[in-house]
């Protein structure tokens, strides 16, 4: 979760400097669905990136109240993203959640050979045959079950599947 919360952290912040609150409010559209994003989580990953030099926090007057303390990423921040992108590992390719949230921000990759490559990188493991279910080695299809839910999984799994293989 962290890697993903921190990815999205930067990537919107890639976009434009958020307040705290903004910034969760934008991760959570994104990736709350995987699990909902706390403060208890945001504030500390929002530390963690300060002292690693990613982010910085600066007090902007706000707009009817108080100061607001703004969000902005530095050029180390910067670096990390693109890096993240450039080579995101294994669990990024093949976790459809983590995916999503890489795919969200690889327009951040200036270079479009390196955003092909990781492009190439999912359709590789999309083209390997797999499945929720084996029978030794051997991936099942929905059409070997005769239990409605399982093949419901299988069914929704392979149109997303291949939903994405159009795409790309």
């Amino acid at each position: 979760m962290a890697t993903m919360l921190e990815l999205a952290m930067l990537g919107f912040l890639r976009e434009q400097p958020l307040h705290g609150y903004d910034l969760r409010r934008r991760v959570a559209a994104l990736m709350g669905h995987v699990r909902p994003v706390a403060d208890g989580t945001l504030y500390p990953a929002i530390k963690r990136m300060v002292t690693a030099g990613w982010l910085i926090r600066k007090n902007e007057p706000g707009t009817a109240a108080a100061p607001r303390l703004m969000l902005y990423l530095t050029a180390e921040g910067r670096d990390e993203l693109e890096q993240r992108l450039r080579e995101p590992d294994e669990l990024d390719i093949s976790d459809e959640n983590r995916w999503f949230v890489l795919l969200a921000f690889l327009r951040h990759l200036n270079e479009p050979k390196e955003q092909a490559a990781v492009l190439r990188r999912r359709l590789a493991f999309l083209e390997e045959p797999t499945s929720f279910f084996y029978e030794g080695d051997r991936p099942m299809g929905a059409e070997e079950f005769d239990d409605p839910f399982r093949q419901g999984l299988l069914i929704i799994a392979h149109a997303t599947s291949q939903a994405e293989l159009a795409w790309l």
